[in-house]
């Protein structure tokens, strides 16, 4: 549905409710261009819930919406000190990033160690300018991780 409104918002079309919440969300690399952003966050949650047990599957899902939610959340309203070579991040974001997937994974793993390890590759996921497809990488990469090496 969200494909669909947004080729017809791209043509014109504003589609209630949907348009006006896309271009609400957008960011300034979106302007004029199809917004990727929510086409490949669900396909990031959607993959990790399907491909992967429970608890990396959550923990995946965690580092995406808290981490890289919060990580662009606090950039934008704190986020004074940018960080070379990362198009723009910021050092509030980026802490914020950290403590997120840090306080998530070592809550839902239990092990402190773990989360610590998970914080610092989801940050560093974070870090890199990869636009939106953080959104795809970052919960199958930390879920990978989880259950393949952690053997959760």
């Amino acid at each position: 549905m969200y494909i669909a409104s947004e080729i017809l918002r791209r043509k014109g079309t504003k589609i209630f409710l949907v348009s006006k919440i896309t271009e609400a969300a957008s960011r300034k690399r979106d302007e004029n261009k199809f917004v990727l952003g929510p086409v490949t966050l669900t396909l990031g949650i959607l993959i990790s819930a399907i491909f992967f047990n429970a608890t990396p599957a959550a923990i995946g899902i965690y580092a995406l919406a808290f981490g890289d939610g919060l990580a662009s959340l606090v950039g934008k309203m704190f986020g004074k000190t940018t960080i070379p070579y990362t198009q723009g991040k910021t050092v509030a974001g980026s802490l914020a990033c950290f403590t997120a997937i840090f306080v998530s994974a070592s809550i839902t793993c239990k092990n402190a160690f773990i989360g610590l390890v998970l914080a610092c590759i989801g940050t560093i996921i974070e870090l890199l300018p990869l636009k939106d497809f953080d959104n795809l990488i970052i919960p199958i990469l930390i879920a990978s991780i989880c259950q393949f090496y952690f053997h959760m």
